[in-house]
């Protein structure tokens, strides 16, 4: 169950979800409880939600929040999407989940990173997401201070040491 500042946080937020898997986006759907999701199952789908046809009536709502899954659906073209529009993005995977992906999803404009795994705690996740983003606070910092020895575990005690003056701007230990 989540704290009810992260319930509180996450009504009435609009967010899209892109995801090829449809028990994924099920999931979203309820640990998202309180907000509107629209879901999408593959990159052209989610491009007609992010960029509706003018024809058919003016442009949609903008969202909220972004939930991307990288493989399957064309992940880190949507990112560049979402990030031009100026929507919060997290990025979530399983089989992009290593430090190249995460690398290359900072540098394009996310603002978390999540193995989906973190699934039941999305809304928590976003919830961080929305407040360091309002404070002005790096979201990265966040997210590793949180999850810094799962990224350790699942990457290996040395996985910074590719590129130390890159990562001591977002990975609190290299700080």
């Amino acid at each position: 169950m989540s704290e009810p500042s992260t319930t509180a946080r996450i009504k009435g937020l609009r967010i899209i979800a892109v995801d090829d898997e449809p028990d994924i986006l099920e999931t979203i759907v309820d640990v998202l409880d309180g907000a509107t999701v629209d879901c999408a199952k593959s990159y052209q789908e989610a491009i007609e939600l992010l960029v509706p046809d003018e024809s058919k009536g003016p442009a949609g709502e903008k969202y909220d929040v972004a939930v991307l899954d990288i493989m399957g659906v064309d992940g880190m073209s949507l990112l560049a999407e979402t990030v031009n529009q100026r929507i919060p993005t997290v990025m979530l995977t399983a089989h992009a989940m290593n430090p190249q992906t995460l690398k290359a999803s900072i540098l394009n404009g996310a603002l978390s990173y999540l193995p989906k795994e973190e699934l039941s705690n999305l809304d928590e996740h976003i919830s961080d997401v929305l407040d360091a983003v309002e404070k002005g606070q790096s979201t990265w910092h966040r997210l590793f201070t949180r999850m810094g020895r799962f990224f350790e575990r699942a990457y290996g005690p040395a996985w910074v040491s590719d590129d130390p003056e890159f990562w001591k701007y977002y990975y609190p230990p290299m700080m």
